[in-house]
Formats: structure tokens, sequence, C-alpha cells
């Protein structure tokens, strides 16, 4: 199978198509081999236009909601970005290419242990992946410019508004354990600003300030 040409193929009908006008979104979207994320018996869906299962009931997301969260980040490459959710390590990898540091949390140690591997092997420097209970946050390396939550929670945690700089972003899926609305959180000097970006369904986001195990 021709990955690259797969890619490219995603990047265009699934992505850009969609409204996604975020170049160094796009860019990194060609660049980054997704179907490394993936068992190898999944290899050949990896550019497919849907969620796809990994280990321990968790999911890599579809593409376009990959870059649909990413650009509301609005990164320009010097930002300090906070990752809630490790799961593959894609989302990730996206974010290294864009930001200047990642700090990412996944709650599964194995799940934590493959990403931190396959995304060494990858070459990124500027990654640094703990486990720990997400809804938490990172308080001891706060404040970030952007926080990116990828599992659906119930409301948005508070220590991630208190961990976030004025003027960040965070964006977040916010509803039930069956669906979601995707929430970009701007905070200002007075108090946040939120905008609905449309209807998702993510894995339960679970932790002191989400759904309980």
């Amino acid at each position: 199978m021709d990955y690259e040409k797969a890619r490219a193929k995603m990047v265009e009908t699934q992505i850009r198509a969609r409204g996604v006008r975020d170049k160094r979104v796009l860019e990194a979207m060609k660049r980054i081999p997704r179907h490394l994320f993936l068992n190898e018996s999944l290899r050949r869906q990896a550019y497919d236009d849907n969620a796809l299962p990994i280990e321990e009931n968790q999911t890599i997301s579809q593409p376009y909601i990959v870059a649909l969260m990413t650009e509301a980040l609005e990164l320009k490459g010097t930002e300090k970005v906070l990752e809630i959710g490790t799961g593959s390590g894609y989302q990730t990898a996206i974010l290294a290419e864009l930001a200047e540091w990642i700090y990412s949390i996944e709650r599964i140690e194995s799940l934590a242990d493959k990403a931190r591997k396959l995304l060494e092997r990858l070459g990124y420097q500027n990654v640094t992946i703990k486990v720990f209970d997400g809804t938490q946050g990172w308080e001891e390396e706060g404040e970030f410019d952007a926080i990116i939550v990828t599992a659906g929670s119930p409301r948005i945690p508070q220590p991630l508004i208190d961990q976030l700089k004025v003027k960040g972003r965070l964006v977040i899926p916010v509803g039930t354990v069956y669906s979601q609305d995707l929430i970009k959180l701007t905070k200002g000097e007075r108090g946040c600003h939120q905008k609905d970006m449309g209807g998702c369904r993510f894995v339960k986001l679970l932790g002191e300030h989400g759904w309980k195990e």
C-alpha cells in the first residue's frame, strides 16, 4: 500500500475539503505516518475517514477531528501545550510538529510506554509523557498556552482552566457518555468565552474531575 499517497488523499478529501485551512496543520498531517500508530492488522485502514480501535479499549480519533481540534488551538510554534489522553501518540506527534513543547498525560501505563517509544523512534524530542489523572492537569508545569483533551467529559475540569494562560485556548469534548459537543474555551482577563464547534463522540474522560470509574 502506498501510505504516502493515501495520506495526501486523506488531507485533501477529508480535512481540507471540510474547511480546515491552517497550512501548518495540513502539512503536519501529510507528514506524519498515522499507520505506525496502529496495530499492523489495521494499518490498511489508517487513512480512512473514521476512528479506529487501539489497545485497552481506547481509540485513535478520526483524522478530521484531529485536524479540527488542532487548528482550534491556533498554534504558531512557540507554545507550551498540555494534552490530556496520549493514547496512541498520534495527536501528540501532530502537536509536536506545531508547538515548542508538549506535555502529555495518559492514565494507562501500557499506552504511555508504547507511545513514548514510538515518538522517540520517530525523532520527537519535545514531548514529555507521564501517567497520571489528566483531569487534574500538570500543575507543576503550568501555565499552558493551549490544552487539548482527547476524551469526553461531563464538564470542563476546573484545574485545566486554572492552568491555562490568559488568552490561552482549551479544546475539549463535553456532554454525556454517548454524545458530546466539541467546546473551544478561550481564557480572558475577566472570564472565559466558549464556542461550540459541533457534535462528536469520544471515549470517557476518567478521573477526579471527569467521569468516575
